[in-house]
C-alpha cells in the first residue's frame, strides 16, 4: 500500500480501522523530512498490512496541534488504536524497520493493561491535588 494523505476528516476513520498505523508529520520546507520521506515511501510498499500515513504539518495544522508537534519530522505509531509510539526525528531506513518489527511484536493485552493502570494513576493522582 502506498501512504496515504492524513486530515482531520479521515484520521479517526484511519486510527479506528487500521491494525497497525505509521503516520509521518512533515513539512516541505524541512530537509531531514526530505530525507525520511522516501524511507517512509519504500517501507509502505513492503508493509502493505499497514497503514503509512503522511501529514504536512503547513496545511493540516489541526491535526498536528492533535499530537502536539513541536518538530518535524515525527513519527507516530498507533497499534490497535493505541498509540505505541511518537518521537521526532528522521530515521535511516534501518532503525524505521527495527521499529515496525518491534511494534508487530508487542504484546497488546499487556500494552491494554499498562494503558489502564496508567489512567488509574492519573485519575488517584488528580483527586488527590
Amino acid at each position: 500500500m502506498a501512504t496515504v494523505e492524513l486530515n482531520m476528516e479521515n484520521l479517526n476513520s484511519y486510527i479506528e480501522n487500521s491494525k497497525i498505523m505509521l503516520i509521518d508529520f512533515w513539512a516541505p520546507w524541512c530537509a531531514p523530512c526530505k530525507m525520511f520521506g522516501p524511507i517512509f515511501e519504500k517501507a509502505s510498499e513492503k508493509y502493505p498490512d499497514i497503514v503509512f500515513a503522511k501529514c504536512n504539518t503547513d496545511e493540516q495544522r489541526d491535526v498536528a496541534s492533535v499530537f502536539g508537534i513541536m518538530s518535524i519530522p515525527t513519527l507516530a505509531i498507533f497499534r490497535e488504536k493505541i498509540l505505541v509510539f511518537k518521537d521526532a526525528g528522521a530515521l535511516p531506513e534501518s532503525a524505521l524497520e527495527s521499529l515496525i518489527s518491534q511494534v508487530k511484536e508487542l504484546d497488546m493485552d499487556d500494552v491494554r493493561r499498562q494503558v489502564e493502570e496508567q489512567a488509574k494513576k492519573s485519575a488517584t493522582s488528580g483527586q488527590n491535588s
